[in-house]
């Protein structure tokens, strides 16, 4: 999700966080999964993500039998790069064809692009197998939506197993991408907590009326480097979205939010973390599911 040319705007971070989100069963998984099996596969994605600067249900086309999540709301014109995740697919079916499944890839590369924006590292667990449906009606229910808020935000991320800290280090994935103007202006023309002047310079990207899909970066100060000026952002009630400005609205969170304005090393060590514990959140493995020859549909 962004106007640079990292994953041709958005993909990374939250195309791995909306579909881990909505996976649904569970098993082990393993960092050297590919190890024997198809040994280039993490340099392959390496390089295609350098180059463009789960379940995977996300990546499924619409189908006669089902409305897949791309055009979901949280989704819609929003998240970008399928073409990126198709190139490295590509290329792994060529070198290890039917080993390397479409949400692996999704996780490796949203690892990738955190490291070349100046974000942290962490080993990525593999060996997820790709899911053979996707829902629309599933995607817009279970995606935390940017109208949350703080109580509803804690409460989604609880359903998922995740701390009310976690929730605010996984947040800091806004310190890069954009969103678009109808998830913003009910925000935009009608809060109060927010920087006057920041207010006038994003609204000349959204109107009271019309450009719905025009696009504002999530962290106006520095939307193309991972860095902790997203919670710097909120401090000074600069929160794009309703539920970004939550998270530091005299509310529970406020303290976790400083925290990572005054020590960026613990935000890149508690993302990193939750990430991890993202990736393993109920991933299809073993027989479950299939090993996608194309992303965008079923074998």
């Amino acid at each position: 999700m962004a106007s640079f040319s990292w994953f041709s705007s958005n993909l990374g971070i939250f195309l791995f966080l909306f579909s881990l989100f909505t996976a649904l069963a569970s098993a082990q998984l393993s960092s050297n999964f590919y190890a024997s099996s198809c040994p280039s596969a993490l340099s392959t994605i390496k390089s295609a993500v350098k180059t463009a600067g789960c379940d995977g249900s996300i990546l499924l086309d619409d189908t006669a039998n089902f409305t897949g999540e791309k055009t979901a709301f949280p989704n819609n014109n929003s998240v970008r790069g399928y073409e990126v995740i198709d190139n490295i697919k590509t290329q792994l079916e060529s070198s290890c064809p039917g080993v390397v499944s479409c949400a692996d890839i999704v996780a490796v590369a949203a690892r990738d692009s955190v490291v070349l924006l100046g974000g942290p590292s962490w080993t990525v667990p593999l060996g997820r197998r790709d899911s053979t449906t996707a829902s629309q009606i599933a995607a817009n229910s279970n995606l935390p939506a940017p109208t949350l808020n703080l109580n509803a935000l804690i409460i989604a991320f609880a359903n998922k197993g995740f701390t009310a800290k976690e929730l605010v280090a996984l947040s800091g994935a806004h310190t890069i991408g954009q969103a678009r103007c109808i998830t913003f202006r009910t925000r935009l023309y009608n809060e109060t907590n927010l920087n006057p002047f920041f207010a006038a310079s994003t609204k000349l990207q959204c109107p009271s009326t019309g450009g719905d899909d025009n696009l504002s970066p999530l962290d106006l100060t520095s939307p193309t480097f991972f860095d902790n000026e997203y919670f710097k952002n909120l401090i000074g009630q600069k929160g794009l979205l309703h539920s970004d400005q939550q998270l530091f609205n005299n509310g529970s969170t406020d303290s976790q939010v400083i925290a990572y304005r005054n020590n960026p090393v613990s935000f890149r060590i508690d993302f990193a973390n939750a990430m991890i514990k993202m990736g393993n959140l109920s991933p299809l493995t073993g027989t479950s599911g299939q090993i996608r020859t194309n992303c965008r549909k079923v074998n």
